[in-house]
């Protein structure tokens, strides 16, 4: 049967496992739309931005494990694709994007709507491709799913011209094979390495393992724990790690560098070997390279080569699939105890009790975040930005299952939770998913309320709102002599009557002992709830590490009120 362009790509999609895409539609892709009504296979979620596509396509790629998929128009439609193509890039995660372009004799041109979109997207993708002949769909597609899912995975995008999705007609084939030299992503690690790996940590006194994304990515959750289970080994994890080793288990430390617990920053300095799984020694967890664990060796395991070297040179670089690469690690790993480093960790946290939160008669917003910890029991899905929020949430909420916590972790992106949180719940429909705000991350994607709405997605939104730019703030508040410039709102929106002008239940709270009942009445409400929380406006985040300093620079909150 001969096919239009268009019609190839929605076959194409379904060979590939794809049942959503989140889109914004334009001229370019109106053949698209035109082909995508014969397919109620696949579902549309009609997005208020290419913003909101791509960050909901990148929620349902980290809740799901799959592909996730995203569509816009060419020109600005591609563009404000962009932000959330980074985010991707920066967070390994697997989304193809599908973007329409002006038709071939148009090209370079300066036709309206025009840009070149592979150009630009260039730096920020895993791969990309402009198609330029129909029969060449089929395959450009099935390899950017291929690329976008295998080794560390990525974004990639296929830039199609509009008179290719509309115009010849051919014989659909689904190609067999894959064309693609020089891309070969490692498997199992090699034998040398795995031994190398397991010497060190046998000869180790003070090992602990800092657990990154990669450990989320490849589902090692049950490889990790049985490894150090074995050797008794803590585990502290990075921003991106969060849900990958239980909160309650005995050997879990948390969250160390900026904003992390000052005792997981103090047991990783005080370390003699680091295993890294799956992390890149970002500046957020090492501060300034020179101090960073100066006394530990570093095992690095990856499945990226340039990671290596990059940040912390590694004593021994192990690359290959992480899931297993400890699967075969822990049959060469002593059984161990580790009293003396054990003992010493538990007294750096009765030294330092990063967790406690002051007494206050006035409603503090790391309380919000351990209430709905607490209500949730930690079985929900978190979705946050950037900023206050995402650290306060990062601390507080103990997740109970892995690969249930969701943040713009390296790009930063505000307002990524909204949207996110959207793909996360399409992904995860038998979950209590959450997006946790700041006000002002909240106004930048607000608008993906209404897609709440229509698309009848269940998802809770919590606003913690301080009226002010709470990192900057906090920032300018610490390193700039409280200079409080253009970081206070007086501009902010009612947003409870903005939830209920979009046909959402809206409540305000004012008040700690309104926390846990507001909390309870979300989710016992069906669809769609926002919480607006009005916290207090100058709490700053502790403990900080200042940028570019060490552990021995660590801001810890003053003792001068009693904790609870």
């Amino acid at each position: 049967m001969e096919l239009t362009g268009a019609e190839i790509v929605c076959e194409s999609l379904i060979k590939e496992g794809v049942d959503v895409l989140f889109r914004v539609p334009g001229v370019a892709v109106l053949p698209f739309y035109g082909a995508l009504s014969k397919y109620s296979q696949l579902r549309h979620i009609l997005v208020r931005h290419e913003q909101a596509a791509v960050m909901a396509a990148d929620g349902y790629a980290r809740v799901t494990g799959k592909v996730g998929v995203c569509c816009a128009t060419s020109g600005p439609g591609a563009t404000n694709l962009v932000t959330g193509i980074a985010g991707a890039q920066m967070d390994s995660v697997p989304i193809v994007v599908i973007t329409g372009q002006v038709p071939r004799p148009a090209i370079g041109r300066d036709a309206f709507q025009e840009t070149d979109v592979t150009g630009i997207t260039s730096p920020v993708t895993k791969h990309n491709i402009l198609v330029m002949d129909v029969r060449d769909l089929p395959r450009a597609i099935k390899e950017a799913f291929h690329i976008a899912r295998t080794g560390r995975p990525g974004p990639v995008l296929v830039d199609i011209p509009k008179d290719i999705l509309f115009g010849e007609k051919i014989e659909f084939q689904w190609p067999d094979d894959f064309n693609l030299p020089g891309y070969n992503p490692p498997g199992a690690a090699d034998e040398d390495q795995i031994s190398r790996a397991a010497c060190l940590i046998n000869n180790a006194k003070r090992p602990i393992v800092l657990a990154g994304h990669g450990v989320v990515i490849s589902h090692a959750f049950a490889e990790l724990q049985e490894f150090v289970e074995k050797a008794q080994i803590p585990v502290v994890t990075t921003l991106l790690g969060i849900s990958s080793f239980a909160p309650d288990h005995l050997l879990h430390v948390g969250m160390p560098g900026m904003h992390g617990l000052a005792y997981a920053s103090l047991a990783l300095d005080q370390s003699d070997l680091v295993i890294s799984l799956g992390a890149r020694f970002d500046d957020r967890v090492t501060g300034r390279l020179s101090a960073f664990a100066p006394q530990a060796k570093t095992i690095h395991f990856d499945i990226d080569p340039s990671e290596f070297n990059k940040n912390v040179r590694a004593n021994v670089a192990v690359l290959g699939d992480l899931k297993l690469s400890l699967q075969a690690l822990t049959p060469q790993i002593d059984r161990e105890v580790h009293i003396e480093w054990l003992n010493t960790i538990d007294n750096l946290k009765s030294e330092h009790p990063s967790l406690k939160i002051r007494e206050s008669d006035e409603l503090l917003p790391q309380y919000v975040l351990q209430q709905l910890s607490e209500v949730t029991h930690g079985e929900s899905v978190v979705v946050t930005g950037v900023g206050q929020h995402q650290m306060w949430a990062a601390q507080h909420y103990r997740f109970k299952e892995p690969n249930t916590w969701l943040t713009s972790g390296g790009l930063g992106a505000m307002g990524f939770e909204v949207p996110a949180a959207l793909g996360a719940k399409v992904g995860r429909p038998d979950k209590t998913v959450w997006s946790i705000a700041g006000d002002r991350g909240f106004q930048m994607t607000m608008c993906d309320l209404a897609t709440a709405v229509e698309s009848q997605i269940d998802v809770k939104f919590a606003i913690l709102n301080n009226g002010v730019l709470g990192m900057v703030h906090q920032w300018q508040e610490f390193f700039y002599d409280k200079d409080f410039f253009a970081t206070e709102y007086s501009g902010n929106p009612d947003f409870v009557k903005i939830a209920e002008a979009y046909g959402i239940k809206g409540i305000r709270v004012t008040d700690k002992a309104q926390v846990v009942g507001a909390i309870r009445e979300a989710m016992e409400t069906p669809g769609p709830v926002l919480l607006d929380f009005i916290v207090k406006p100058d709490e700053p985040v502790y403990p900080m590490i200042p940028a570019g300093e060490s552990v021995n620079e660590m801001m810890e909150e003053p003792i001068t009120e009693r904790v609870s």
